[in-house]
């Protein structure tokens, strides 16, 4: 069987972005896993997300953009008690966010804490069908953060492993998230970088920023990465407007990458580059040489670059339409 299905578990949240004025927030649908999610199908790529939300507003609005993009939400949790996440983005004057905290709230857990390890095991002939179509399952770090839905995470990886899934994983690190947790505020620095280091082990495609490469690996060549971790992942470095460092398919090199005077916010730009990635992968195959690993990086480049050029993490995601534009725009 040809597998076409990604799965996408973790976090769906709000992220209420200060506006230019620095007065006021809007808020937007975000969260890594659910960025991806939605991008693969705004890419054509069939895509399912695993998670949890609130039975609120905005878990409303959750699985109304879910169903106008038509992902895959038939493993959705939604929780009667807790509240779907808000994250306070703050921004620069180039555009680039950084995480100021969470909303106040008379809750100390939030929805996607909670991701129910019960529910799973109680429908896992499902997910088994599920697997069986399925080729890539993605996944940050921020899970790892809340026992109950890390437990639920190890099990879908086990599960995934009997069934030949590719695992990737975006570090995406956010030390807010470990902070304010009610299940993991008390880890401390090095024991937190070691539970994310053993997960990395389930990893056959790594993507990570530099500075989480220097982080956790007290190294930026992603080569000298991927030999340390037990799967030998393909491993691709970003590092905002610098070229992208790579280790894939046993080649290693680097990709430039285009850049715009019109960034209005950073917001999402990871989560499309990934999914670009991973579209190209489905699509197209594993890359079998340095001009098609250049293509689809630079291919997921775009991607990440033009989600820049609006607000919002998923409002700008590119269509296929919009990247081939931009790319024959360029003088190759």
């Amino acid at each position: 069987m040809y597998k076409t299905k990604v799965v996408c578990l973790g976090e769906a949240l709000i992220d209420r972005i200060r506006n230019k004025s620095n007065e006021e927030f809007t808020d937007f649908l975000g969260g890594a896993p659910a960025n991806v999610a939605c991008a693969l199908r705004k890419l054509k790529i069939d895509s399912v997300f695993i998670g949890c939300l609130g039975r609120d507003q905005f878990g409303k609005k959750f699985i109304e953009q879910f169903n106008e993009l038509e992902v895959n939400i038939d493993f959705l949790q939604l929780d009667n008690n807790l509240p779907t996440r808000i994250v306070k983005v703050d921004r620069d004057n180039s555009g680039d966010r950084y995480f100021s905290g969470f909303d106040a709230s008379p809750q100390t857990v939030f929805a996607d804490e909670v991701i129910k390890k019960s529910l799973i095991e109680e429908d896992l002939s499902s997910f088994e069908k599920l697997f069986v179509e399925t080729k890539y399952f993605v996944a940050g770090t921020n899970v790892l953060s809340s026992s109950l839905s890390a437990e639920s995470i190890h099990l879908l990886l086990r599960l995934a492993k009997n069934f030949d899934l590719k695992v990737i994983i975006d570090l995406n690190w956010r030390e807010v998230f470990w902070n304010y947790s009610t299940f993991s505020s008390h880890i401390i620095g090095k024991e937190r970088v070691k539970l994310i280091q053993n997960f990395l082990n389930y990893a056959h495609i790594l993507k990570l920023a530099k500075e989480e490469a220097l982080l956790f690996f007290d190294n930026e060549n992603p080569y000298q990465i991927s030999e340390t971790l037990l799967n030998r992942p393909d491993v691709i470095i970003t590092n905002g407007a610098d070229p992208i460092s790579w280790f894939i398919n046993g080649m290693q090199g680097k990709t430039n990458v285009d850049n715009s005077s019109n960034i209005i916010d950073t917001t999402g730009a990871g989560d499309a580059f990934l999914a670009g990635f991973i579209s190209k992968l489905v699509s197209s195959g594993y890359p079998s040489d340095e001009l098609d690993i250049q293509d689809y990086v630079r291919f997921a480049s775009v991607c990440g670059l033009l989600t820049c050029l609006g607000e919002g993490a998923i409002e700008q995601q590119p269509d296929y339409a919009k990247v081939n534009e931009f790319l024959g725009s360029q003088i190759l």
